[in-house]
């Protein structure tokens, strides 16, 4: 299934049921108002829902419209839970070197994480609203997940079956701001400000056999200001898994349903796969010429997020947004 959240003027927008191939829309009121009232109840109607999209594909439902990216906001405009890890340990170990920093080893087994602001998502089209370049503002091309109700403890070779929707993310970053914050001790705040989802959500089983090992096995294109930046494969060099990740965040504390697991920056080995953030360009800039010669994005810049099947489709729509001066 794919789900969308219209904007209808609340906060948590209204649930649309999306076509496999994004060109129709419905809402399902009988079932429910908002994405967050069906995760609630996920188990019971699920079913209701994919005998719906089922029909929605066949063109047999009535009251469908065209689906419009440009009036959807996240997926959850607002979560109870936004929790991203940094499952691609390359891309630690590319940051560290270019400081010249050893990385610890445990970073190989226990996965680096950090809580995000959750109450207010950009939507997928809006602008990215920041009020000085000076921050060093830059995207993060990512995969997230939706989980139910995730019991604490849960072991990592169960925590997949709580795993009920996938997204992709733009999780913006203010680098100027991380290394003053970081060195307090206490972690992000000011340096991640509200992250973007796309336009979709799906149901694993629309990825088909690119879902594999709790991995998507697929590139995530990024383009910058038009111009391709990089479309590193999902599935290579994750070091752990969304099941690991899941497990791992909810060691001490349950998930409520409706909670938002990332993977952290898609990051190869192969860097002829390009990246997925400006910060990895300057690492790798840094380590060959000794000094960054990327600048961290400016205002007018446009980054775009999309992931596409073997056909070339969308599968989530895109994130594509434009950074502006932010103005109280």
């Amino acid at each position: 299934m794919k789900l969308a959240s219209y904007n209808n003027g609340r906060r948590d927008g209204q649930l649309m049921l999306v076509s496999r191939d994004l060109t129709k829309a419905v809402a399902v009121p009988a079932i429910a108002h908002t994405l967050q009232q069906l995760l609630d109840a996920w188990d019971l109607f699920q079913p209701q829902l994919q005998e719906l999209y089922d029909a929605l594909n066949e063109g047999l439902l009535p009251n469908t419209v065209d689906f419009d990216e440009a009036k959807c906001m996240s997926p959850l405009p607002r979560a109870f839970q936004w929790a991203d890890g940094s499952a691609y340990v390359n891309h630690v170990e590319l940051v560290r070197k270019a400081r010249g920093a050893e990385m610890p080893e445990s970073f190989w087994t226990d996965p680096l994480v950090y809580q995000g602001g959750s109450d207010s998502f950009i939507a997928p089209k809006a602008d990215i609203e920041l009020a000085s370049e000076e921050w060093g503002i830059d995207f993060e091309s990512e995969v997230a997940v939706i989980t139910d109700d995730v019991p604490m403890g849960i072991e990592s070779s169960d925590a997949h079956k709580h795993i009920k929707l996938l997204m992709l993310v733009n999780d913006v970053s203010l680098r100027n701001l991380i290394p003053a914050e970081l060195a307090k001790g206490f972690g992000f705040f000011q340096s991640k400000p509200s992250s973007s989802f796309s336009p979709v959500a799906v149901t694993p089983d629309e990825l088909g056999d690119k879902w594999q090992d709790a991995m998507v096995h697929l590139p995530l294109i990024t383009h910058l200001n038009e111009k391709l930046f990089g479309q590193p494969n999902c599935g290579v060099d994750m070091t752990f898994n969304f099941s690991q990740l899941i497990s791992h965040f909810a060691k001490t504390r349950p998930l409520g349903a409706g909670a938002i697991v990332g993977s952290g920056t898609i990051s190869n080995y192969d860097r002829s796969a390009g990246s997925s953030c400006l910060a990895e360009i300057r690492m790798l800039e840094t380590i060959a010429e000794g000094k960054p010669s990327t600048s961290f994005m400016k205002f007018g810049d446009r980054v775009r997020i999309e992931m596409l099947d073997e056909e070339g489709k969308s599968i989530f729509g895109s994130i594509d947004q434009q950074v502006v001066q932010y103005k109280a």
